[in-house]
């Protein structure tokens, strides 16, 4: 492909060389670099790009894309952006084909509830007979096939090169989680979503490598509603006016608290058996009817309302959203397990306080004789959030069963003397297993009739994160071979 068609639609100078060149492959990884490449060099939080240009160029790389000028030999073209993280989302499209056009998109942001939506509208779009291709936190599924992925956005090239092989086994429509920082490194941009969704804002994921502060969390937020065709937004959240106030969309509303919206919930019935937890609801407004979920928790009925009404939105029978909602099920998220009915027991995701207390507040809802709590806290990240965790199992669970999660850098002794500060606020009764598969085995030793047990923290994760290596470690296969006296 000829570096003037990628170049086409992207504000850029020649800061030398010519565009006429023949490029053979887009790469922003100097290591990845061959003869006849487009390097992009891109400025990150540890590593600068352009100071590896000399070596992409010596490795074949014909064209190379900056923020700042760089030197290099006669016959280089050297392409001068103002931002080259925004420069590779537009090059990347280009690259492939442009392949979102080929789809019907929907993208979906919040602190909470990203993965789960995300999974139910693929649920609801799959019953429907379409074919779906997904990106999110646990990964991309291409229709029915995995494809492992970094980050919950994935890099722009990674992005389009995926959208390129959803295109290739005919999906008709994709859904992806938008996070704040794809959006903030530019991951998602030149893409016009069909639909956008809005879900919730928290604070969350402000600090180093992160976002400066919570203003910059929402703005980050806010893109999504300056590239999309039509905006789906909850209005129960405080934020929802400042996140949509620079929408260039359309935008539907819904409500599961009472709220004036065009989408809301009506009555909620818990739904409880041996090894089971679930909701049956009302939806009225633009789409009205009755729903069964087999998920647990009005969080996770406030998530199937945006499936449902972006379901609606893009055209999708009652009766397919219906069906899809019913089969909807997310690994990790408010996972049931297959367990003795004298208990019941569940994997969540839930990893900071606000999403804890969401978890541990529904599960009361369903009257357990006791509520255990598992959890522990992440390593190298701040104090407060494990505070903050322990003080809301402390207000919630009958008992906490402290233990390791991703230690990484620090000590386990440590982070659990943090997480036992918030448990004092309540007096909250714990017991320390350091070891998290002993801790799962002891809770299930000691569980009582009629016992809600959540393992938290963990959810779709298979590893243990310990100074810098990462450990294989499944809670479901801790509980599969102690059902079966392994």
């Amino acid at each position: 492909m000829k570096l003037e068609a990628l170049l086409s639609g992207l504000a850029h100078t020649l800061d030398a060389g010519k565009a006429d060149v023949e490029i053979t492959s887009l790469v922003y990884d100097s290591r990845k670099v061959s003869a006849g490449s487009l390097f992009v060099c891109l400025t990150g939080f540890r590593v600068d790009g352009h100071d590896y240009v000399p070596a992409a160029v010596e490795a074949g790389a014909v064209a190379v894309v900056v923020e700042r000028a760089v030197s290099v030999p006669d016959g280089v073209t050297v392409v001068r952006v103002q931002n080259t993280r925004h420069a590779l989302a537009l090059l990347s499209a280009a690259w492939f084909g442009h392949p979102a056009e080929k789809m019907t998109t929907v993208a979906v942001t919040g602190t909470k509830g990203k993965t789960t939506t995300a999974h139910m509208i693929k649920f609801v779009l799959e019953a429907a007979g379409h074919k779906v291709g997904m990106i999110g936190t646990i990964g991309a599924m291409i229709g029915d096939d995995p494809a492992p992925t970094k980050n919950t956005t994935p890099e722009s090239y990674e992005i389009h090169a995926l959208f390129a092989r959803m295109v290739e086994a005919g999906c008709t429509h994709m859904v992806m989680e938008a996070s704040s920082q794809g959006f903030k490194l530019y991951r998602t941009a030149g893409i016009q979503f069909d639909l956008g969704v809005f879900l919730n804002l928290t604070p969350d994921h402000i600090g180093d490598g992160e976002h400066a502060d919570f203003e910059e969390y929402l703005q980050c937020k806010s893109m999504l509603f300056r590239q999309c065709r039509r905006g789906l937004v909850n209005v129960d959240d405080a934020h929802w006016r400042e996140v949509t106030a620079g929408a260039a969309c359309p935008l539907s509303t819904m409500s599961a608290a009472g709220a004036v919206a065009d989408y809301t919930v009506g009555e909620v019935r818990p739904l409880r058996r041996a090894g089971f937890l679930g909701s049956e609801f009302t939806v009225d407004g633009a789409l009205k009817g009755t729903f069964r979920l087999n998920m647990p928790g009005r969080f996770n009925v406030a998530n199937a309302l945006a499936a449902a009404a972006a379901a609606d939105l893009l055209f999708i029978p009652a009766d397919a959203i219906a069906a899809g909602l019913r089969a909807a099920r997310v690994k990790g998220r408010t996972q049931v397990l297959d367990t003795p009915e004298r208990y019941t027991m569940l994997i969540d995701y839930a990893h900071n306080a606000a999403s804890m207390e969401n978890l541990l507040s529904m599960l009361r809802d369903y009257r357990p004789h006791r509520l255990i709590c598992l959890f522990g806290g992440g390593g190298n990240r701040a104090r407060m959030r494990r505070w903050d965790m322990g003080e809301i199992s402390g207000k919630y669970a009958d008992l906490t069963v402290l233990t390791m999660d991703n230690p990484r850098d620090e000590e386990l002794d440590s982070i659990n003397e943090d997480i036992k500060v918030g448990l004092a606020k309540h007096d909250g009764a714990y017991k320390i297993i350091p070891d998290r598969a002993d801790a799962i085995r002891w809770v299930m030793d000691n569980a009582e009739e009629g016992d809600l047990i959540a393992l938290i923290g963990k959810g779709h994760e298979e590893y243990q994160e310990i100074r810098g290596v990462k450990h294989f470690f499944s809670e479901e296969q801790v509980v599969r071979e102690h059902l079966a006296g392994k």
